[in-house]
């Protein structure tokens, strides 16, 4: 099988890329059996390009399913930790804008 492209598998549907998969799987423990039995040169290569074909896979699948969780908290006020903004420890404590602009009472007097 030769290498998968990522824009080939980006317009197939979930139940095709996890077929797919599979078999990548399956063609992968062929592989590493005839490794141990001693195959031929051309199967030991091969073992590289599926081993990254799994992994482009797998990567295509996550972005989807990522993508559409994205879409789904989209408006919302609560979003799950990894779809939050990661930014820096800092940013994320600081206080907003509102609450930076509310004064003291102590504050308003003095003006």
């Amino acid at each position: 099988m030769a290498k998968i492209k990522t824009q080939d598998l980006r317009g197939k549907n979930n139940e095709e890329l996890l077929k797919q998969l599979d078999d990548l799987k399956v063609e992968l423990s062929q592989l590493c059996v005839a490794k141990v039995t001693g195959g031929t040169a051309s199967k030991l290569s091969k073992i590289r390009v599926v081993r990254k074909s799994i992994a482009c896979v797998l990567t295509v699948i996550n972005q989807t399913q990522k993508e559409n969780l994205r879409k789904l908290y989209k408006g919302k006020k609560y979003k799950p930790l990894d779809l939050q903004p990661k930014k820096m420890q800092a940013m994320r404590r600081r206080l907003n804008k509102h609450k930076e602009n509310l004064k003291t009472k102590k504050q308003q007097r003095k003006e």
